[in-house]
């Protein structure tokens, strides 16, 4: 079997007042998985528990992200998570504070036996 990658969604998430980078990840996952209504799993004939989800979370502060909140947000599947240096934080306007921008990438794999052409 090899795992293999059948959607890549997308999302942002912002902490506009708080600079909390686990507040504006968990806002880009929701985004990410609520504006897309997947039916992945029944398509090709698996239950949703054996989706392989690997969530990549991009911000300024990795080490400031919380994942067991985030965890508990995916409905279904066995996930993964990582979060990286990336995003953006925005210094407001008085110096005092930055808002946060998080990018989400949420990958949905299967495992899979690859059909060779002959």
């Amino acid at each position: 079997m090899a795992k293999t990658r059948v959607a890549v969604e997308f999302g942002m998430g912002t902490s506009i007042r708080k600079q909390d980078y686990t507040g504006a990840a968990i806002r880009g996952l929701k985004d990410a998985l609520w504006h897309n209504s997947l039916s992945i799993a029944e398509a090709f004939g698996f239950e949703k528990e054996t989706m392989l989800v690997d969530v990549e979370i991009a911000v300024q502060q990795p080490s400031a992200v919380d994942l067991t909140k985030l965890e508990k947000i995916l409905p279904y599947g066995q996930s993964t998570f990582k979060v990286i240096s990336g995003g953006l934080d925005i210094t407001k306007p008085d110096g005092k504070g930055a808002t946060v921008v998080a990018n989400v990438a949420v990958i949905v794999s299967f495992d899979m036996e690859k059909i060779n052409d002959q």
